[in-house]
């Protein structure tokens, strides 16, 4: 409902004394809720979750899609959900390649996944980093993952409903920033993860090999949901207890 303004200098005026107010009639139980268009949708990391984690890289002939990105991301579009990448790309801000740089390697994605017959809702990007050597971008951002800023600026822009989507990538900062968002998270345990400090806000739903499983995993939460009418997600994950030996590697483009 629009909210009306006053401009300054001015007032509002109240109601005449000859004119009674009518208040407004209760709602109709009956009246059905105007629907919802919002949609569920499946946000995804690119680098080590999307394609192959190349450091840094902006060449479109590089570019491989994952063990199962295929397969996964077919089975999550013929079930409806919009596919959105959002993806860290502090590349830019450490001076590693310019910003227009990420427009090729958008349209080879789009190129890859056309090819099987998967279409990109969307592809978001931050090109910050607080330690970058580029002033404009060597910033503390909202959009940097972990931060929630990037899937929560798409879901503006699309009509998501984030309470019903999924972030899937293969670090924790990608579960948490999906769980920042209110959506549900699934970490691919594909070896790219290396410090495992596990928190509440850091601990995924679901564990996945690849896009293939992960896949499966929303399409199997989803009819359960449809079967039990709600599921509420349990404070106590099966999950809390992950561990992993720390890998002092750093994590490439994030």
């Amino acid at each position: 409902m629009a909210v009306s303004r006053l401009e300054p200098g001015t007032r509002s005026v109240p109601p005449s004394p000859s004119t009674p107010l009518i208040p407004s009639a209760p709602p109709n139980p009956s009246t059905p809720p105007a629907p919802d268009s919002r949609r569920a949708a499946v946000f995804l990391d690119k680098d080590g979750t999307l394609v192959e984690d190349v450091p840094y890289n902006v060449d479109p002939a590089l570019i491989r899609l994952t063990r199962g990105a295929i397969e996964g991301l077919l089975t999550l579009h013929r079930a409806g959900f919009p596919l959105i990448v959002v993806s860290n790309q502090s590349g830019v801000a450490r001076g590693l390649f310019d910003e227009a740089a990420l427009g090729p390697v958008e349209a080879r994605l789009r190129e890859l996944l056309g090819a099987a017959g998967v279409p990109l809702a969307g592809f978001y990007y931050c090109p910050h980093h607080p330690d970058g050597s580029v002033a404009r971008y060597a910033v503390a951002c909202g959009c940097r993952k972990p931060a929630a800023g990037l899937i929560e600026r798409a879901a503006r822009d699309r009509e998501i409903d984030l309470g019903s989507s999924w972030m899937v990538g293969d670090i924790l900062h990608d579960v948490e920033a999906g769980r920042a968002a209110s959506c549900r998270t699934i970490l691919l345990d594909v070896g790219h993860e290396t410090e495992w400090k596990v928190t509440p806000a850091r601990t995924p739903d679901a564990v996945a090999p690849d896009l293939a499983t992960a896949a499966r995993l929303i399409l199997e939460h989803g009819a359960a949901v449809a079967s039990l009418g709600a599921v509420e997600r349990s404070a106590a994950s099966p999950f809390r207890s992950l561990a992993r030996a720390s890998d002092p590697a750093d994590a490439g483009s994030r």
